[in-house]
């Protein structure tokens, strides 16, 4: 864990937490009194076998799935109503599952698409979009290019700046390796791993690419058939050996 996170894990209240949480699909449960926090200043990565209801978690974090019981804790207080818009002006942002770019956008109508979503003030825009970009250079290479037309590490770049766009101070990141080899996926993760350990912003990383996750990860949970089954640091699962057992 870098030392940003040791520090303020000890002393601050958790971002975001859940207690006895409860998420289904058509009756069936997929999360059952299901327990978790994600503390300041961390990259906590969640894997586990897929259905083991990882992406469930997420959308429900960000209000895109509702519960059927239990709390969800924002900063140490119960969220009543858990809805996107409200969490985007909470600090919360979310990368999702497949990219969710409009390929009929250029990137810069998505970048103005995205501002105004996120609520940013009119004369905050150019310096947002100025920090973004900042952040992610390598946008300014196809910026007037329709997002349909990218590959699939920029499609996934322009998803990553969309969600910047509101400075978030807690990123929720459904599976960004989708589709990309593990080099495009370091690439596109050290930047936003700089600006984590910068601004002490807490990152949840749901992913399958365990092995390069792990390298910009300070925390692991392992998930399987809904339920938290360990707990770990990521040098305690660096080899296939120990991870295999968990699957």
């Amino acid at each position: 864990m870098n030392a940003a996170a040791q520090i303020q894990h000890q002393t601050s209240t958790l971002v975001l937490e859940t207690r006895s949480l409860v998420v289904g699909y058509g009756g069936r449960p997929v999360l059952q009194d299901f327990n978790f926090s994600l503390r300041p200043a961390e990259v906590l990565c969640l894997i586990g076998h897929n259905g083991a209801g990882k992406s469930t978690l997420l959308k429900t974090l960000f209000g895109l799935v509702a519960r059927q019981g239990g709390d969800i804790l924002l900063d140490g207080g119960q969220l009543h109503a858990v809805e996107p818009r409200s969490l985007t002006a909470a600090g919360v942002a979310l990368v999702p599952e497949g990219r969710g770019i409009f390929p009929g956008l250029t990137v810069a109508e998505t970048m103005k698409m995205g501002l105004w979503a996120a609520d940013v003030p009119q004369q905050e825009r150019s310096e947002r979009l100025d920090w973004v970009l900042s952040v992610l250079p390598a946008l300014k290479q196809f910026y007037d290019r329709r997002a349909g037309n990218l590959s699939g590490g920029q499609q996934q770049m322009v998803s990553i700046g969309r969600a910047l766009l509101s400075r978030p101070r807690c990123l929720l990141m459904d599976e960004p390796s989708i589709g990309l080899a593990p080099k495009l996926f370091q690439d596109l993760l050290q930047p936003i791993r700089q600006l984590q350990l910068d601004t002490g912003m807490s990152i949840l990383l749901v992913e399958q690419n365990v092995k390069e996750a792990l390298k910009i990860s300070d925390r692991v949970v392992v998930m399987k058939s809904g339920a938290i089954i360990r707990e770990a640091l990521p040098e305690e699962l660096n080899d296939n050996a120990k991870l295999m057992e968990l699957y």
